[in-house]
């Protein structure tokens, strides 16, 4: 009896190996590009040990859903947009620079198709490569349907709630920004040959995560895929603060360095690059761009005027309210009646059609932009005074100075007062 217990006891040690090594088969024969597939809605190659889990309804439902999805935005958006770059957009750089963009490739490959190197960052961290094979089949519609769910305002509205995103991103199943990046990718066409994660050093290398480097000053992920052509390209996307303390302290300058100069988009970027905490990415962008395209949350037209070839897209309406103290009185001008060539899709925050607006400006130090009102001189300063000659003065300013009038507020202005701070709802502290 003892000895059926003791083959009973190894029979079952070799039944748990062999599930453990199959589980381990499983999630290392899953390739990147068989995830981003099975992630997107669209059949992974025959031979993947996920694509059993295609005929399941779950998945077809999923399949059914991004195909309803794209359908829409391929005739609402994507069509369009292909159909304004083979016109406007001519002469493209092979790097590209795409700050303050979240997980936005799908926008980036649609302005930007010709690209070799896409260099994009935001806030949210990149999260760790998806692994299929850690879910059970209880737990994939699960995963699934919050991947569908953090893709909705982008894919309806052409933009990230940020707040959103970071519950989006780091409570759900499938964490971090690099599920949606594998998405868009393979909804876009790519093969994916390689997902890799990799910390940032303060002097702009990159040292592969599983290093562990003890000063690492950011997350980054590398996506090497391709296109119809066959030839290789390489995405980017770092999670770093881009504030001026955060941008100064990370290295993400020095890395972005090494490949000189580029072309630069900005979408519904906040309007942070009209703040002086964030001046050093705007000269940065300023600086290393052959070419800007931007809605007009991005750089302020003001530090268009000498030096950029300006030409308006669409309708300049002046931004939502919540950035309501954000209208550049410039930007009529640049898009008054008969400067600017109507485009006939919506993009960024104002996402209607005949609402939305784009800038291309295209580096040329012999053009001058526009000229901008003389600035108002600041008043010198008053000559300090001794401090027994300034104590009757402080008195009678005082007494000569009626009450200030107390303002009321609402419940309402408080809290338009308290959700208006960009820096706040956008991740940013000031």
């Amino acid at each position: 009896m003892a000895r059926m217990r003791f083959l009973a006891s190894i029979i079952g040690a070799c039944i748990v190996a062999l599930t453990s090594t199959a589980n381990v088969s499983f999630a290392a024969s899953t390739s990147p590009d068989d995830t981003a597939r099975f992630l997107a809605g669209m059949p992974p190659s025959a031979l993947s040990p996920i694509a059993k889990y295609t005929g399941d309804a779950f998945w077809k439902q999923h399949a059914k859903s991004f195909d309803d999805s794209w359908s829409g935005l391929e005739k609402r958006q994507l069509s369009k947009i292909r159909s304004f770059v083979s016109k406007n957009l001519t002469n493209p750089q092979p790097v590209l620079f795409y700050f303050f963009s979240g997980p936005d490739f799908l926008y980036a490959d649609a302005f930007f198709p010709s690209a070799d190197t896409y260099i994009m960052a935001g806030l949210e961290p990149p999260g760790p490569v998806p692994d299929l094979g850690k879910f059970s089949h209880a737990e994939l519609p699960g995963a699934l349907r919050e991947l569908r769910g953090s893709l909705n305002s982008v894919l309806s509205y052409s933009f990230f709630r940020t707040k959103s995103m970071r519950v989006d991103f780091s409570h759900g199943r499938l964490t971090g920004t690099l599920p949606v990046l594998m998405t868009f990718l393979a909804r876009s066409g790519k093969t994916i040959y390689d997902v890799s994660l990799f910390d940032l050093q303060a002097d702009g290398t990159l040292h592969p995560e599983d290093e562990k480097i003890a000063n690492a000053t950011a997350k980054a992920a590398k996506i090497i895929f391709s296109d119809n052509t066959g030839k290789k390209r390489t995405l980017y996307y770092f999670s770093t603060d881009l504030s001026n303390g955060g941008i100064e302290a990370s290295g993400f300058m020095k890395f972005c360095d090494t490949f000189s100069h580029g072309d630069s988009f900005i979408k519904s970027a906040s309007y942070l690059m009209h703040e002086d905490k964030f001046s050093t990415v705007r000269d940065y962008l300023l600086k290393h761009s052959d070419a800007i395209l931007e809605d007009d949350s991005g750089i302020p037209i003001r530090f268009f005027a000498q030096g950029w070839r300006l030409q308006p897209y669409g309708r300049y309406v002046g931004p939502i309210p919540l950035f309501a103290g954000q209208r550049q009185a410039q930007l009529n001008d640049v898009f008054g009646k008969g400067r600017a060539t109507p485009i006939d899709f919506g993009l960024g925050y104002r996402w209607r059609p005949m609402e939305s607006n784009l800038l291309h400006a295209v580096k040329d130090s012999t053009v001058t932009a526009m000229v901008l009102p003389p600035e108002k001189p600041v008043a010198e300063p008053a000559q300090r005074k001794s401090r027994v000659e300034a104590k009757p003065a402080i008195r009678e300013s005082k007494a000569d100075t009626p009450p200030r009038r107390r303002v009321r507020y609402s419940a309402r202005n408080k809290e338009q007062a308290r959700v208006y701070n960009p820096y706040t709802i956008f991740g940013y502290k000031p």
